[in-house]
Parts: C-alpha cells; sequence; structure tokens
C-alpha cells in the first residue's frame, strides 16, 4: 500500500484538512505521533507541534519531552509543550488520572488555538481565553505548573509563530484503527446507543483524526520502511488500564476464534456510522414535531406523545416498545436524564398535574396536557440582601430596579433617582411594576424563592392567603411556580415579584414618598 497516498485519500474522503489550514499537532514521541509528523510534512502542510508533559513517569516522561524538542528541529517547525501536575488535578476533580491527563490536554489544546486567534501582528503576548471548557481548570493549572517549558497553558508568547500571520485552525491527533476498535468494544461491554457502537469520529469540530483508516502494525511498517525513531511508553505494556486489557487480552483471544475479526469490526464501525446519521436525522424530524421552545422552558404536547407511543400516529408501523423508548431518552438525554429515566417519562404521561422527573440540571414536570422541561431550581443565590441605596439586584430570574420618587399628593412616577411627581400622573398598570408607600418599608429587604407556608394580603383583601391557593387561583404552572420570587421585610411579604404586592404597603392617596420597583425579565434582556 502506497501510505502516503493512502493518508491523503483519507483525509480528503473525510474532508478533514484545507490548504488553508494551519495545523496544532499533538505528538507525544511514540510511534503513532511521529508517523503522523512524517505524514504531515511529506504533504506540506503547516503545522506546530505541541507535546503535554504530564509528568507521571519521572525520568521517562523528560525523556519524551526532550524527543519531541529533537522531532520539532527536525522538521524546524516551532514546538510548544506544556507540563502538568496531572495527579494534583485529578484528586481536586475527584477523577481518574487518565480523565485528568485528557481534560488538561484538551483544554490546553483548546486555549493554543484560542489564543492564536486573538493574536496580534508583532508577537503580542495575548492571555488564554478566560472562559475554559472545564470549570476551575485554571485554578488548577496555575496552582500545579511549578514549571513551564516554551509556553504556559494560560499565557503564551506568540513570538515563536511570529514568521506566520495565519491562526492555527485544527488540532490533529494521531489516534488509529486499532484505538477506534478498542473503543467500540469497550462502549459496548459497558453499554451504550448507537453514538458508542460507531467510534472515534474523524472529525468533531476542528479536532481532526487522519490515522484512522490504518491499524498499528501498518503504522510500524511505514515508520521502519522511513527509518524513523519514536519513543516507548511503559505504562502502554500494564494492563490495569482498561483499554491495554483490551489490547493485549481481549482481542488477542477473540481472533484466536474468529481471525477476521478485526477486519470485520473495521467494517462495523463504517456502518455503525452511516447507521447514526439516519437515526439522528429520524430523531431530528421527531423531535421538531414534539418540542415547543417558549423562553427557557421546552413544552412536549402529552396527548401526541402518547398517540406515538401507542402507535396511533406516525410512523405507520407498529414500533416495538425499545424504538419508542429510544425516542423518548432521545428527547431528555441532553438534558441530564439517564435512559433508565426513559419509563419514568411515560408513566408521567398517565399522572396527575404537578407530578414530576428530574436530573442533576433538568425537571420534566405534568401540568395539565403538557409535559414542561425547564432548569431545575437552584438554591444557590436564594436569598439576596437588598439595602436603601441598591439601584438594580440581579437575580435568577432578571433585574430588579429601585427608584425612590418624591412628591405631595404622589401616586405614581417615573424617571430615575429622586424626583418630583406631579400629582396628576396615572398609576402604573403592570405586574413587573410595584408602586409602594416608601413610609411603610424599612430596609434591608430580602429577596427569595417562595416556600410552601407562604402567605400575603393581596391587593384589594383584608383576609391573607396562602401562595400556594394564590397560584392555584391564578393558574400558573408548576413551572411558572418553581420560578417565583417574593420581596419580603421583617418576614413579611410586600410583593410577590411579577403577580401582586401586598395590600398593607399600597400607595395612598396620603402617601407622600414612594418606592417604585420594577422588574426586567432575564428573556426580555436577551
Amino acid at each position: 500500500m502506497d501510505f502516503l497516498k493512502a493518508f491523503g485519500d483519507f483525509a480528503g474522503k473525510q474532508r478533514l484538512f484545507s490548504s488553508r489550514d494551519r495545523l496544532l499537532l499533538a505528538v507525544s514521541g511514540g510511534l503513532d505521533s511521529v508517523v503522523l509528523c512524517e505524514l504531515c510534512a511529506l504533504s506540506g502542510m503547516d503545522f506546530v507541534i505541541a507535546h503535554c508533559n504530564f509528568r507521571l513517569r519521572g525520568a521517562e516522561s523528560e525523556r519524551d519531552e526532550e524527543f519531541v524538542r529533537r522531532l520539532s528541529e527536525k522538521y524546524d517547525k516551532p514546538l510548544m509543550v506544556g507540563a502538568f501536575d496531572t495527579l494534583a488535578y485529578a484528586a481536586q476533580k475527584k477523577v481518574s488520572v487518565q480523565v485528568a491527563a485528557r481534560e488538561l490536554r484538551y483544554e490546553w489544546f483548546r486555549q493554543l488555538i484560542q489564543a492564536s486567534a486573538d493574536r496580534r501582528p508583532g508577537g503580542t503576548t495575548v492571555a488564554a481565553d478566560p472562559s475554559p471548557v472545564y470549570p476551575d481548570l485554571k485554578v488548577s493549572l496555575s496552582a500545579s505548573m511549578d514549571r513551564l517549558s516554551t509556553v504556559s497553558p494560560l499565557a503564551t508568547d506568540y513570538s515563536l509563530l511570529a514568521p506566520h500571520s495565519s491562526p492555527l485552525t485544527k488540532i490533529v491527533t494521531a489516534h488509529h484503527l486499532d484505538d477506534n476498535i478498542e473503543t467500540l468494544l469497550m462502549n459496548f461491554f459497558k453499554g451504550t446507543g448507537i453514538a458508542g457502537l460507531r467510534g472515534i469520529l474523524p472529525a468533531q469540530g476542528n479536532l481532526v483524526r487522519p490515522l484512522l483508516f490504518a491499524g498499528k502494525e501498518e503504522l510500524r511498517q511505514f515508520a521502519t520502511d522511513r527509518g524513523l525513531e519514536w519513543v516507548e511508553d511503559s505504562s502502554n505494556e500494564s494492563d490495569k488500564y482498561t483499554r491495554n486489557y483490551f489490547r493485549h487480552q481481549v482481542i488477542p483471544l477473540v481472533e484466536r476464534v474468529y481471525p477476521g475479526a478485526l477486519h470485520n469490526l473495521a467494517d462495523n464501525l463504517d456502518r455503525f456510522r452511516g447507521v447514526e446519521w439516519f437515526y439522528r436525522e429520524a430523531i431530528a424530524r421527531y423531535k421538531s414535531k414534539l418540542l415547543e421552545t417558549r423562553g427557557q422552558e421546552v413544552y412536549i404536547p402529552v396527548l401526541k406523545l402518547k398517540k406515538l407511543l401507542n402507535g396511533s400516529q406516525a410512523p405507520p408501523m407498529h414500533a416495538p416498545p425499545e424504538a419508542l423508548r429510544s425516542l423518548v431518552y432521545e428527547i431528555i438525554r441532553d438534558f441530564g436524564f439517564l435512559p433508565q429515566q426513559s419509563d419514568e417519562l411515560i408513566r408521567l404521561l398517565d399522572s396527575g398535574t404537578g407530578r414530576y422527573i428530574e436530573s442533576a440540571t433538568h425537571r420534566i414536570l405534568k401540568n395539565r396536557n403538557w409535559l414542561i422541561l425547564s432548569v431545575h431550581p437552584s438554591a444557590s443565590a436564594a436569598y439576596i440582601l437588598i439595602e436603601s441605596t441598591d439601584k438594580a439586584v440581579h437575580y435568577g430570574d432578571g433585574v430588579l430596579h429601585f427608584e425612590r420618587l418624591q412628591g405631595p399628593g404622589v401616586l405614581s412616577g417615573g424617571g430615575a433617582g429622586d424626583s418630583a411627581v406631579p400629582p396628576e400622573r396615572s398609576f402604573p398598570v403592570s405586574k413587573d411594576i410595584a408602586c409602594l408607600d416608601a413610609a411603610m418599608l424599612r430596609f434591608p429587604l430580602l429577596l427569595r424563592k417562595w416556600k410552601p407556608g407562604d402567605y400575603f394580603y393581596p391587593l384589594g383583601m383584608r383576609k391573607k392567603k396562602k401562595l400556594a391557593r394564590f397560584f392555584i387561583d391564578s393558574k400558573l404552572s408548576g413551572a411558572d411556580k418553581e420560578k417565583t420570587w417574593v420581596l419580603e421585610m421583617d418576614k413579611k411579604i410586600i410583593w410577590v415579584v411579577g403577580l401582586r404586592i401586598d395590600d398593607r404597603f399600597k400607595v395612598a392617596p396620603s402617601s407622600k414618598d414612594i418606592w417604585k420597583i420594577s422588574r426586567s425579565r432575564e428573556a426580555d434582556m436577551k
């Protein structure tokens, strides 16, 4: 096989590169990444080498770094090296060492890509993107890096790239066909959906893997023919890592029974990739018919979904329960729900109003003929103290604006700050505005989520009413109830925000000053 031609054919078929791309090659110094460097160089591609020193193997890690330095000199390409305290990061994040290394690696690559795009002419030092993919990663890195070679993952001197004006556009890794087959098998035994069966994709956003067409032995043969040198990672020989166990134990046993197993699995990967595409297309069509977005909530019609599940509307053929359960899961999976919760949602269709199921981040609530999917109510920032000097207070559903208005016989107000208000001005009619008698208010006020047992005296009523009953009378949905905040003073509710003020704090003809509190909802500010 003409390996270089096969490389170019695969990259072209998968549309991995263009002539304008400048590549960031992830190079460990092992066989796979050395072959990747050679192929990119022979193809005339413009690239930069990035090496991660995870500091997990002592002198061997330093040896690998030095080898990659020599490799960059051989190809006359810029080199970027990041050193990480991977064990400290794994302990802080409570993840395995393998997961920690992967997160650190890809976040650093992403920062390099972003920083090169933000770079200004003249080799200016540019800070990396302040919003990394992994929360708190920058804190972990800055705390753990006592030495950096060539480049810091947090702030990079791009004078190394001064001869080039074009930014880095693609991250290129050396994953090959054997890696993909191992991934397929591990996913299968762990339990997976259609996405797990198609394995590693050749391209995901700006991350590309141009060696997926070739197995390990083909890479080794090419390297031997070209007289390439590489380093061996001793940890690859240890079966304590799941991937190594599959590589050294499971796959050889399977090949004894089925000598063509690897070839067949490679063909399966291609077939599963095609099947997944059609699967996603079908799911997208059903979701477009079933899901209705209203602001930050998603509404699902109960009757329509029940008809689908009962086989009384399309698809025309009666689908097996497993297929319908898969559809339900695809509807809810992006919101943190587990496959096992598909049956819970199906049961929710026949439950009473007010029943719900939850994930770590979202809630699906049954409200009459709808399922309402919304962000799970958070206890964070549930209590906000407000002083008389505050002009604007941000909270979970938007912003409250405070204005103190003064003037004889005032009934309403407008304008900014403390201002005189003519008595002929009309009282504002809006649920998003509360006008309250200033003489009745004492700061600080407390803004919080409502809770069971809360009551107030609704405007126009002399008797108190529990908020739960007020919500029922107002025909509020369960999702709307969850988002309701109250403004409180001395344990007295003065305003159910966006709904009604308390009668005890209303503006009277004798009121001299008023507090005008207006709400800007988050959805209206977008």
